[in-house]
């Protein structure tokens, strides 16, 4: 990958983080996916050797500077995440759409369950079933975020 693909990947991540941190009413703040998460999943299975583990440790990192309890929670959990998607890169980006947001469903709920358990280990439990919610959103959001961050690789070919 060239240093413009480089560029729109750190550019991305920021986005989401940005997003991420946006303040939102408490009533949507409920609803909104882990951009960061999605960014991550995306990088990690179109260019897995750019986009894998590390950025996930530094996206996750940068995650728990704005907003975590415990620092390195999101790191790890988006670390594991990201594993997972460049272990499993060419079956999901074989897929289509519909089932590529049931794997990124799977996939947010292993971050969710990650930062659970971190959050419970670490005496910061929240034990809401609303916290959830975002993998719903996040898996019915995949699509046009995956033709959005994909959108001027494949306008080269």
């Amino acid at each position: 990958m060239n240093a413009f693909g480089r560029g729109r990947m750190l550019l991305s991540v920021i986005f989401g983080l940005v997003l991420t941190v946006f303040p939102l009413p408490a009533w949507l703040d409920v609803l909104r996916p882990a951009f960061v998460v999605l960014v991550v999943l995306y990088w990690s299975v179109n260019a897995p050797r750019l986009g894998g583990i590390a950025l996930g440790f530094f996206s996750g990192f940068a995650l728990d500077v704005f907003q975590g309890p415990v620092l390195g929670q999101h790191a790890l959990a988006l670390s594991l995440v990201a594993y997972i998607a460049v272990r499993e890169a060419q079956r999901i980006r074989t897929k289509p759409a519909l089932q590529q947001a049931l794997v990124v469903f799977g996939a947010l709920a292993v971050y969710e369950f990650a930062v659970f358990a971190i959050d419970g280990w670490s005496g910061h439990p929240v034990t809401s079933p609303l916290r959830w919610v975002h993998t719903v959103t996040g898996a019915l959001i995949w699509p046009p975020v995956a033709a959005i961050l994909g959108y001027r690789s494949r306008a080269r070919i």
